[in-house]
C-alpha cells in the first residue's frame, strides 16, 4: 500500500524509486495565494506604506508556498510574489510614459523571483532548509542587481528597513546582511509553522519532535531582530557634529515648473529657481538669520542649460557663489562632442569658477541611454526622445568648501560598489544628488530617499540629498531624518556636519558578506543538484 511522506512524494512498497503524485496541482491554488499574500506583505514594507515590519512575511509566504514542491512549481509561485509585489512597487516608472515600459520592467525583474523560487523549491528538503532559504534570497539579489546592464536593485528586503530592528546591521554587513536578516527571520517563521502543523497532525514521537522544531524556529525568529537591536549600541548616534572636524553645509530645492517628463522644458526656470533660492539663502545670512555656509548643495539637473558653453547660465551660477561666498556643487548637463551628454557634478567656485567635476558612472538603461536602440524603439517610440549619457569612470570624490563630499548622482545610491568606492576614497560625508520631478507625486523619492538612510548606517556618515523637487534630506549617521522636505516644493537647509574619518566593519568588509552569503545558497542548491544528476545518469545506464 502506498505511503505518503513528508515531502510530497509516494513511495511504492515495492520500489525506492519515488513516484510522483498528482496532488501538488491540487496543492497549487492556495500555495499561489501564499505566494501573492507573500508579495503583498513586501509591497507595503516599503516606503509609500512603511509598514516595514511586513518584510519578514515575504520570504516565509514563498518558504511555505515552496515547501516540497518541484523547481518549477517554486518558479510558478516564485514569479506570482515577484509580479505582485513589484508591479505595484515600481509603478511610478510609467507615471508619465505609460504602462508598456512598467509593466515590461516589472515582469523582467520578477523573473529573478521566479529563479529563487525554483532555488528555494529545490531545497527545502535539505537539512537547515531556513538558512539555505535566506542565502538564496541574497543570492538572488546580487544577481538582479548586477544584471544585465548594470543591474537594477530596486526593492532589496534591506531598503525595507529604514527603519526597525534589523537596520543597525547594515554597519556590519551592508544592504545584503540587513537582507539576510529579514530573509532568515521569515522562514525560521515558516520553520515554525511547519514544525506546528507536524505536532498538530502526527502521534507520538513525531509530534514531539514537530513541537522541538517548531520551537527552535520560532525562538531563532525571534533573536534575529534582537541581535540586530543590540548591533545599535556601539554605532554613531544622531548627531550630526560628532566624529570631525564641522563644515557647515546649506542645501538647496528650488523646484522645478512642472512635474513630468517636460519638467525640464523651461529649462532656464529651474537654474533660476536654484539660483533665486540661493540668493535668499545669502540674504537671510546677512541678516543674521541663518549660518554662513561653508558649502552649498544643489541638486541633479539644477541646471540642465550647460554652463560651459553658455555663458549667462554660467552667469547665474557665479553670481549666486558671490552672493553666498561659497563654492556651490552644482548639478549640470554638459554637452560633449557629437551627440553624447554628460550627467555632471560641477564644484563651481565663487572666485576661479568652475573646477573639479564628477560625472556619472551609471547612467540608467533606457532612460539616460539607449541599448540597441532600434530593437527598443519596435517597443515604444519614447526610445527616441533619451539623449545617451557617456559613463563616467571616476569615483565621485570632490573638495568642496574643506569638505571631502563623496558624490553619486540619484540611482547610484542603489548601487553598492558605487557607494563604497567614495567612502573609501576618503569621504567625509555623503551626497545624493537627484532630480526626481520625472516621477511627479509617486512613492519613487521616498524609496530614494530609504536606501540613503541605510547608507548612512552602513558608513556611519552623515547623508545629504539634494533634490530639484523633492525629496530632499539631511539624514544622521544612524539613518534618522534630521531634515526633510516636502515634493514640489522650494526649500533650504542649513546644517553643521563633521567630516567622518571612522570605517565601519561593513566598510572593512566591503562585497564580502554578500558573496559568502550568495555561495552558501549557491552551494546548497549544488548539494541538490549533482545527486539529482548522479540518480538520473544511473537510471540511464540500467
Amino acid at each position: 500500500m502506498p505511503a505518503v511522506v513528508a515531502t510530497g512524494t509516494v513511495e511504492s512498497a515495492t520500489s525506492s524509486t519515488p513516484v510522483e503524485p498528482p496532488a501538488p496541482r491540487r496543492r497549487w491554488p492556495w500555495r499561489t495565494g501564499v505566494a501573492a499574500a507573500g508579495g503583498l506583505a513586501l509591497y507595503l514594507a516599503f516606503p509609500g506604506h512603511d509598514l516595514s515590519g511586513l518584510a519578514v512575511l515575504g520570504p516565509a509566504a514563498l518558504a511555505l508556498a515552496v515547501r516540497g514542491e518541484r523547481a518549477r512549481s517554486g518558479a510558478w509561485l516564485g514569479l506570482v510574489l515577484g509580479l505582485v509585489f513589484l508591479v505595484p512597487l515600481l509603478s511610478w516608472t510609467g507615471i508619465y510614459v505609460g504602462a508598456f515600459p512598467w509593466l515590461a520592467l516589472a515582469v523582467f525583474e520578477a523573473l529573478y523571483f521566479a529563479l529563487l523560487g525554483g532555488a528555494l523549491a529545490a531545497t527545502s528538503r535539505l537539512p537547515a532548509w531556513p538558512l539555505w532559504a535566506a542565502a538564496l534570497w541574497v543570492g538572488a539579489e546580487a544577481l538582479r542587481g548586477r544584471q544585465p546592464l548594470g543591474g537594477f536593485p530596486w526593492g532589496r528586503l534591506g531598503f525595507s528597513q529604514a527603519d526597525g530592528p534589523f537596520t543597525a546591521l547594515a554597519a556590519y554587513g551592508g544592504v545584503p546582511l540587513v537582507g539576510f536578516a529579514v530573509a532568515l527571520t521569515g522562514t525560521l517563521l515558516a520553520a515554525g509553522l511547519v514544525g506546528l502543523h507536524r505536532a498538530t497532525r502526527r502521534p507520538g514521537t513525531a509530534r514531539r519532535a514537530g513541537r522541538r522544531v517548531a520551537a527552535l524556529a520560532l525562538v531563532g525568529a525571534l533573536a534575529v531582530p534582537l541581535v540586530g537591536v543590540l548591533a545599535e549600541l556601539p554605532l554613531a548616534g544622531s548627531s550630526l557634529t560628532a566624529g570631525g572636524p564641522d563644515r557647515t553645509v546649506a542645501v538647496i530645492q528650488g523646484n522645478v515648473p512642472r512635474a513630468g517628463l517636460d519638467f525640464n522644458a523651461q529649462r532656464r526656470a529651474v537654474l533660476d529657481n536654484h539660483a533665486n533660492q540661493t540668493l535668499e539663502l545669502a540674504a537671510a545670512v546677512e541678516r543674521g538669520e541663518a549660518a554662513q555656509p561653508d558649502l552649498v548643495i544643489w541638486p541633479e539637473n539644477s541646471s540642465d542649460i550647460d554652463p560651459y558653453s553658455n555663458a549667462d547660465a554660467a552667469r547665474v551660477i557665479t553670481r549666486a557663489a558671490v552672493a553666498i561666498d561659497a563654492p556651490i556643487l552644482v548639478g549640470a548637463v554638459v554637452q560633449l562632442p557629437g551627440e553624447y551628454v554628460a550627467n555632471t557634478a560641477i564644484v563651481w567656485d565663487p572666485v576661479t569658477g568652475p573646477g573639479d567635476t564628477y560625472v556619472k558612472r551609471h547612467p540608467v538603461p533606457l532612460a539616460e541611454y539607449v541599448p540597441a536602440r532600434p530593437f527598443f524603439r519596435f517597443f515604444s517610440p519614447l526610445v527616441d526622445r533619451v539623449t545617451d549619457f557617456v559613463h563616467g569612470t571616476e569615483v565621485g570624490i570632490l573638495d568642496v568648501g574643506g569638505a571631502r563630499v563623496g558624490d553619486v548622482i540619484c540611482f547610484e545610491v542603489a548601487y553598492d560598489g558605487l557607494v563604497s568606492d567614495v567612502v573609501d576614497a576618503g569621504a567625509g560625508m555623503l551626497v545624493v544628488q537627484t532630480n526626481n520631478a520625472t516621477f511627479g507625486y509617486t512613492d519613487e523619492s521616498a524609496q530614494q530617499l530609504a536606501m540613503s538612510r541605510l547608507r548612512a548606517v552602513e558608513y556611519g556618515r552623515t547623508v545629504v540629498v539634494a533634490a530639484t523637487s523633492g525629496i530632499s534630506a539631511v539624514v544622521a549617521p544612524d539613518g534618522s531624518l534630521v531634515q526633510r522636505s516636502e515634493l514640489f516644493t522650494a526649500e533650504t537647509f542649513v546644517e553643521e556636519i563633521a567630516q567622518r574619518d571612522s570605517s565601519t566593519v561593513a566598510e572593512r568588509l566591503g562585497a564580502v558578506p554578500e558573496w559568502v552569503l550568495t555561495a552558501l545558497g549557491v552551494g546548497a542548491v549544488l548539494a541538490v543538484a549533482f545527486p539529482a544528476l548522479a540518480r538520473r545518469r544511473a537510471e540511464r545506464g540500467r
